[in-house]
């Protein structure tokens, strides 16, 4: 039996790839900054570790992760979040036969940057939106021409984002700004399995409920026939491996245009066929494809009916997001697993208790510990 470990436990994905490992025959280990998750309570994972986290102090981290891998004769380490890019670089410090779920560095670093993609993206002639870093003169000329997004050039679930019009003064005038023409259109969002370069598989999906800018309800999508072109195009000279993820903002004239990346696995995890992915994450180079579960509404159970009680004295609205809520599977959710389901809310309070007692998003509690700002962090 192989050993695999995660190396984060907080986030629902997570916990679609620990039973996703537990289907295909694994012995399933978690390690995480956070002494209570959502994984932690699950039938599924053999053992559960807490270590330093990345940006408190970058050695230990590593000390810690890698006493784990020697100790529990680890095979297989799969990072699930930010933490991938921090993860990346003990690549050369595994014991000989331990296989790392992700690519190097350079490359997760490169596409991450949210510059650094749209300028890959574009000189793979790849159709993306006019983006340039706060700092370049183009920026301020875009800005007073069209309606405009800002963003950190590093950044996750919308930290950091703003929507502006045209004319409005830039908030950032830094290199680590970004200023995106902002597009109308569909936003679609994928995630892929690659191995080396070769796409083993693909799914679409959009949100229909949000909290902020992320989509904690969501549908899949089977007829994105431009954004899976686009796929396909950027990974035909690439030797990636690894989970990426694309999102689309798919306009009138049916062009699919990536507005940024994700080097590393998002909620398409959940519609993946869970014994199918666990075989491909141990042996992608023999996978042929991955099975698609037979949901095709998926949801975080618990944010979603938040956000919908958010809105009770909006009654159209809440109504819409109620309906989607009794159409949509919950994530968590198992027959043969409950526990995480029942115990969702103290398993979360260390991502809880911030967001309620301080300014800070659900978004920014969940990354805060393990986001990765750049060589510099």
């Amino acid at each position: 039996m192989k050993t695999v470990l995660l190396t984060l436990g907080r986030l629902p994905k997570a916990l679609a790839v620990v039973r996703a490992c537990r289907a295909a025959g694994c012995r399933v280990l978690v390690a995480d900054p956070f002494r209570w998750h959502v994984c932690k309570p699950s039938r599924d994972v053999d053992r559960s570790f807490r270590v330093t986290a990345p940006n408190d102090s970058l050695s230990q981290y590593f000390a810690d992760l890698l006493d784990i891998i020697d100790r529990e004769s680890v095979d297989l380490v799969i990072p699930i979040s930010e933490e991938a890019l921090h993860v990346a670089k003990l690549r050369a410090q595994l014991p000989a036969g331990v296989k790392l779920w992700a690519a190097p560095l350079a490359q997760l670093a490169e596409l991450h940057h949210k510059r650094d993609f749209i300028a890959l993206a574009a000189r793979k002639g790849l159709p993306v939106p006019e983006t340039y870093t706060a700092d370049e003169s183009e920026a301020r000329a875009l800005a007073l021409r069209s309606d405009y997004v800002e963003k950190p050039v590093h950044s996750c679930s919308g930290i950091g984002l703003r929507f502006a019009k045209a004319g409005d003064a830039l908030a950032s005038d830094s290199a680590e700004g970004l200023v995106q023409t902002h597009l109308d259109g569909d936003l679609i969002s994928s995630l892929s399995v690659v191995s080396r370069g070769r796409e083993v598989a693909t799914v679409f999906y959009r949100g229909r409920v949000f909290a902020g800018t992320v989509a904690i309800c969501f549908e899949r999508v089977d007829d994105a026939v431009s954004a899976q072109q686009w796929v396909s195009d950027f990974l035909a000279d690439s030797d990636y491996s690894g989970f990426l993820a694309f999102d689309f903002i798919v306009a009138g004239d049916g062009v699919a245009r990536a507005i940024e990346c994700n080097p590393r696995a998002t909620s398409g995890v959940h519609f993946f066929d869970s014994a199918s992915l666990g075989e491909a994450l141990l042996d992608p180079e023999s996978a042929s494809s991955i099975k698609l579960s037979t949901g095709t509404r998926f949801q975080w159970a618990y944010s979603t009916l938040t956000e919908t009680y958010a809105v009770i004295f909006k009654p159209r609205e809440f109504i819409r997001r109620f309906k989607e809520m009794l159409a949509a599977r919950d994530v968590i959710w198992a027959g043969h697993d409950p526990l995480p389901f029942f115990l969702m809310t103290p398993m979360s309070w260390e991502i809880l208790w911030p967001a309620m007692t301080s300014s800070i998003s659900l978004g920014e509690a969940t990354q805060r510990d393990i986001a990765w700002f750049g060589e510099s962090n």
